[in-house]
């Protein structure tokens, strides 16, 4: 029996190839680099279908890319209106949901508040950028509408930046895509968000391990849980990796919509696994934007499982999910 190990950044996947594989259609690996990061895939199918997974991600890339200046976000940004494609519309309705349930804290408007804090691409925290007051007045996202396909804004100023949920779509997507061409075991892992279906090549669930959210542990190298999953999406956030230096003290990337300001939480990390990724994602976000007590209300309400890990260990929230 030989082993393959996947080292993601904020989550390990690992599986075991049998013999017994053999005796079926091969699973078949492909990767890649899309967003910015790097995508995984394993899939029980036909090799060809390797070749369909960049195009589905540069499809879902034109609708929901910031960095693409021709997306149709990008456009929304540039106007106060924009008619609405269907991953546009679902990854919106989706961020309306999480939006209400998390009471604001998770919120795809709060790029501008990020940009002022110095995390967002070629932005410098400085005395000017850090009128926060000023630019809360263009931050919210139910401050925005849809109307018959059409996303409205209130406010011209307000700018979408769906990072924090598209990963955990485009990996639903890519599922879809395996779904309609008839196959059903697949694992689909871009940039530590994953969405599972069926089984791995060893005939069991898949084994997802949660990294352990230290300053200085590589990614992969120590794992804080191991869970073992199917027909699922996990998604894990953390600012352990991502904060700087600011006066002697740590800030982190997670900036709350409704104070502006980076937040100060107990929670290391986040994970949650939800019936898609992209809910996944989006909830993951939302529990790092608040208290163990908050995060632990929202999975609750969102009838979703996690595990919030803190310097005094991990917090789980029971739920419905494919670990069961």
């Amino acid at each position: 029996m030989a082993k393959f190990y996947y080292l993601i950044g904020g989550v390990i996947m690992f599986f075991c190839v049998s013999i017994a594989c053999s005796k079926s259609e091969a699973f078949v690996k492909a990767e890649g680099m899309i967003w910015n990061t790097v995508y995984h895939v394993t899939f029980q199918g036909p090799k060809e279908l390797q070749d369909s997974i960049l195009p589905v991600l540069n499809d879902v890339s034109k609708s929901l890319s910031v960095f693409d200046k021709n997306s149709l976000v990008s456009e929304l940004n540039a106007k106060d209106r924009v008619k609405a494609d269907p991953h546009l519309i679902k990854v919106y309705n989706a961020s309306i949901k999480i939006n209400e349930l998390s009471s604001g804290r998770f919120d795809p408007t709060v790029s501008p508040l990020v940009d002022a804090w110095g995390f967002g691409i070629g932005h410098t925290a400085s005395r000017d950028t850090l009128a926060i007051d000023s630019i809360l007045d263009f931050v919210g996202i139910l401050k925005t509408k849809i109307q018959d396909g059409t996303i409205i804004k209130e406010d011209p100023r307000v700018h979408f930046n769906f990072s924090a949920i598209a990963k955990g779509y485009g990996c639903d997507a890519v599922g879809d895509m395996f779904k309609r061409n008839g196959v059903s075991n697949y694992m689909v892992e871009i940039g530590g968000e994953i969405s599972l279906s069926g089984h791995s090549p060893s005939g069991g669930k898949w084994r997802i391990a949660i990294d352990v959210p230290q300053e200085g542990v590589e990614s992969g190298k120590e794992a804080a849980e191991i869970l073992e999953l199917t027909d699922a999406g996990i998604a894990t956030s953390g600012n352990y990796r991502n904060f700087r230096e600011e006066n002697g003290r740590k800030v982190g990337h997670t900036i709350s919509p409704t104070t502006g300001r980076p937040v100060e939480s107990e929670i290391l990390s986040a994970t949650v696994i939800a019936p898609t990724c992209m809910e996944a994602d989006g909830l993951a976000t939302a529990c790092m934007a608040g208290t163990v007590e908050e995060a632990q209300e929202l999975l609750k309400m969102a009838r979703v499982e996690g595990v919030l890990i803190t310097a005094n260990g991990s917090v789980w929230v029971p739920g419905k999910t494919a670990r069961n």
